[in-house]
């Protein structure tokens, strides 16, 4: 089959969810895949960040294969051992106590949400229950998630919403400390701002968020699903600021192309949801925790972390040299550019689709370009995509 006879196949068949792009990747290595026409095409894309180790990785596809052959699934009324290998090696890395498994990012914050209104319910009793989250953030598209998103645009046609939940804007502090009302429990945001535009929170604000927090006996909820892994070359984004959240949820990147979903808490967090408050069926499946245990080997090994934040570095340092790029974004190899406004502008969208047909795979978000490639792609890989870019934005 060709890629035009798999579109056909799956627009036969599928909801029309997505506004896909024209390819069909058959197989892979690296930040690079092959598709269906025998195309090669460089990834700066990840899966929206989740191939963290790349395509094939044969370490992680041998972990996931050998355990795939021992035991592909228990249900959450007994144990298994990769679930507990990761989760003790997780939160000792982390600092965190605890952790719940989920297979997403929706889901982790989905029981982020939970955990933050039972906590406050348990410790101030009823009427506690509010939220704020930012504007332009992404939590999930859950109905509960999809309430804590920012996005005005993302609130048509699902009403009604669930309650419970204010949206401030970001690096503003003023705001957020008049949305501190009497019936407010936590404060939820992603460090970096990934769909709505790859916009860094400032030092300053961060630690406005985590001083009203203390001061009025709110929880701090980090939205790590995209930063989080490695993506912004600390284990953790929160680590660029020297904070740490009650509660940081994590997904993509941590599964290496698996569904996985982490919701990480700590002190008397960490003991909130008891028996019968929260529950999945596949949340810690040990396919999916074999694979997750390669990726955090391979992030923690000496030097790892700094060579993601030189790459970043790279892409940066070129980008900069291209006429059509006005702003850079980001941390690592978590990249945004806005385009300048030049006689020959072209909108975001136009150049991902120009990429493409040149063999670079990319992301939008919002109105700008946005760039997450593998965490391991090749010196190689990054000359091949920044030289593709060049025809573009140059």
């Amino acid at each position: 089959m060709n890629t035009n006879d798999i579109i056909k196949k799956h627009d036969g068949a599928v909801m029309n969810t997505y506004a896909r792009n024209p390819a069909a990747p058959i197989s892979g290595g690296g930040a690079s895949v092959t598709d269906a026409d025998g195309n090669r095409l460089i990834d700066f894309g990840a899966g929206v960040g989740v191939n963290s180790l790349g395509f094939a990785n044969g370490a992680w596809a041998e972990a996931v294969s050998e355990q795939a052959k021992k035991l592909q699934h228990t249900c959450n009324l007994y144990y298994n051992k990769p679930a507990a290998d990761f989760a003790a090696r997780l939160t000792g890395v982390t600092g965190y106590d605890k952790l719940f498994f989920a297979n997403s990012g929706a889901e982790a914050n989905e029981c982020a949400i939970k955990l933050a209104r039972k906590f406050s319910f348990d410790k101030f009793g009823k009427g506690r229950a509010t939220i704020i989250t930012l504007t332009g953030s992404f939590h999930g598209r859950t109905l509960c998630t999809l309430s804590a998103t920012g996005q005005q645009s993302m609130h048509d046609w699902f009403f009604p919403f669930v309650e419970g939940f204010k949206h401030v804007p970001p690096n503003d502090p003023g705001a957020l400390r008049e949305a501190i009302t009497p019936d407010v429990c936590a404060i939820m945001f992603e460090p970096i701002i990934g769909e709505g535009g790859v916009l860094e929170l400032t030092r300053d604000y961060i630690d406005a968020i985590f001083e009203l927090a203390g001061e009025n006996g709110l929880l701090t909820i980090a939205d790590e699903v995209q930063t989080g892994a490695g993506r912004t070359g600390k284990f953790l984004c929160m680590e660029h600021f020297g904070r740490h959240a009650d509660i940081t949820t994590m997904a993509k990147g941590i599964g290496g192309g698996l569904p996985i979903g982490i919701c990480l808490a700590k002190g008397e967090a960490g003991e909130t949801l008891t028996p019968g408050t929260h529950g999945t069926t596949f949340g810690g499946n040990p396919v999916v925790c074999a694979g997750a245990s390669v990726v955090l080997d391979t992030i923690l090994a000496p030097g790892f972390l700094g060579e993601v934040a030189r790459k970043g570095n790279r892409i940066k340092s070129e980008l900069q040299k291209m006429p059509k790029v006005k702003d850079i974004s980001g941390k690592g190899l978590m990249i945004g550019v806005t385009l300048a406004e030049t006689t020959d502008k072209i909108s975001a969208g136009e150049a991902v689709s120009r990429a493409l047909a040149r063999g670079l795979m990319c992301l939008t978000a919002k109105d700008k370009l946005r760039f997450l490639p593998p965490l391991t792609v090749s010196e190689d890989e990054i000359a091949a995509g920044i030289e593709i870019l060049r025809e573009i934005l140059g």
